[in-house]
């Protein structure tokens, strides 16, 4: 049975509870594939506002939680707590928490064992800056990153990979076909390997970075690309076109 293809859209710190609903109302009367698994990520004051009014169907996931259950942790939100919500999915590693906020692997491993600990399903992200890329380094850096999360965790089934070379997010730049089919073999090369062939025939990894419906149709013909992890485009009436890609 072929992986079901998968569209995430992630609006980072964007979106007001108008424009919000308004997103969510699209994407309620839109023709969507029904074969594609789709998932938003709004900030988090607005999960619930999302869970309430999205269509059947379409599943909502949080940006962040924190890797303890509970405690003096002022502004974090736990996997248990996400739950208890209603969410079923979480993001992370984002390369923006990793830069940004200094979020390293361990922690970012320790985070995905609490949420699936919790019954979360995790879009796992990983990838490279340009520096790292330029050097060379750009499997051994992705690998480094699965790495630490196969070192707390022993079932992947519950784990979607995200792709996103770090510089192309947001900069309109685009790994080339090639260059992300490339890297995306080397990560299911690396779960056959290092967790198992099951968990290699099963993952689904994803392409993100500047994905946009210019480019997506041909990203999605790849043997080794099963869906997207969109940013900016999921907050426009492109991502419909983006989600119907694999049609």
């Amino acid at each position: 049975m072929g992986r079901q293809f998968f569209v995430g859209g992630n609006f980072k710190m964007n979106g007001t509870i108008k424009s919000i609903t308004s997103i969510i109302e699209y994407l309620n009367n839109a023709k969507l594939d029904e074969k594609t698994e789709v998932v938003i990520a709004p900030p988090a004051l607005y999960l619930l506002l999302a869970r309430e009014h999205l269509r059947e169907g379409i599943e909502v996931a949080a940006q962040n939680i924190f890797d303890k259950p509970n405690g003096a942790f002022t502004g974090e939100v736990s996997a248990e707590q996400i739950r208890d919500s209603g969410i079923g999915w979480v993001l992370a590693g984002h390369s923006e928490r990793r830069v940004i906020l200094g979020e390293d692997d361990k922690f970012i491993a320790s985070k995905t064992k609490a949420a699936l600990d919790s019954g979360l399903s995790v879009i796992l992200c990983v990838g490279e800056t340009l520096e790292q890329r330029e050097a060379d380094r750009t499997i051994e850096v992705v690998t480094h990153q699965l790495q630490a999360v196969a070192n707390t965790v022993n079932d992947w089934s519950k784990i979607v990979i995200a792709y996103e070379p770090v510089w192309a997010i947001g900069t309109g730049k685009v790994a080339t076909t090639a260059q992300a089919q490339e890297v995306h073999a080397a990560i299911r090369h690396w779960l056959s390997s290092k967790v198992s062939s099951e968990a290699a025939a099963a993952t689904r990894i994803l392409y993100g970075g500047s994905v946009s419906e210019k480019n997506c149709r041909e990203l999605a013909k790849q043997e080794d690309i099963d869906g997207f992890l969109v940013g900016g485009a999921s907050l426009k009436p492109a991502f419909v076109d983006i989600i119907n890609s694999h049609l």
